[in-house]
């Protein structure tokens, strides 16, 4: 399905609940253009921008990043993207954030990906990461060709930081408390839907089937 008028979605879900995946999938079947705040995230420690360190810095110690930070870079990301129909992954994680998307654009739904904490800690904790690129395997599930080395490059593999044990649990506790409100924020304003499962290809049929709903709905409502 091509998107033929503008569409802005929110993806939503603790860390590790598979909102890369879907987006990708999201993307690819209806034409969304996906931006992912792990992306810009990445762009800068990369880089090791000041602003890049201090991110660094604050997902080390498994803390969010400020939010007027936040905020202005992925409202900067979307206003260079035009009249492009997107789906934001990974932002707003506060309710000021939600606030600020809100004071600039009307979001049409919002997808919470409703994944058991229990689930998300064995799935982060197994994770392992190709830095320069953002590839991540899982050695549960979705493991490298050879163990330890990244299959495009043959890179080393890494375990980051945010993704030990102990961090995991703090990034946990940050989302419940931090997040969670801004689902109430979109369930309020009445689109918001929550899809629960403990893996991406048993939720992926029905946010599938959804979006050819609303999207289908929309663009009639719209034309």
């Amino acid at each position: 399905m091509v998107m033929q008028k503008i569409f802005r979605a929110v993806i939503m879900g603790p860390p590790g609940s598979g909102k890369g995946t879907v987006s990708g999938r999201i993307s690819k079947t209806f034409g969304l253009k996906h931006l992912s705040s792990g992306d810009i995230l990445r762009a800068n420690i990369n880089a090791r921008t000041e602003l890049g360190l201090l991110m660094k810095s604050c997902i080390d110690q498994g803390q969010l990043v400020p939010d007027d930070v936040m905020s202005r870079l992925i409202l900067s990301d979307l206003r260079a993207m035009g009249r492009s129909s997107w789906l934001l992954d990974g932002f707003p994680r506060t309710v000021f954030q939600a606030e600020a998307l809100d004071d600039a654009y009307i979001v049409d739904t919002v997808i919470n990906l409703n994944v058991p904490f229990e689930t998300i800690k064995q799935r982060l904790t197994s994770r392992w990461t190709h830095l320069p690129s953002g590839r991540i395997y899982n050695i549960d599930f979705n493991p490298p060709k050879v163990p330890g080395f990244d299959d495009v490059t043959g890179d080393p593999l890494v375990q980051r930081d945010d993704d030990t044990p102990e961090t995991v649990t703090r990034r946990l506790a940050a989302y419940k408390t931090q997040t969670e409100p801004v689902l109430e924020f979109y369930r309020s304003k009445g689109v918001l839907e929550t899809f629960s499962g403990t893996e991406t290809n048993q939720i992926w049929p029905h946010i599938e089937a959804f979006f050819h709903r609303k999207l289908s709905s929309y663009n009639h409502r719209v034309a």
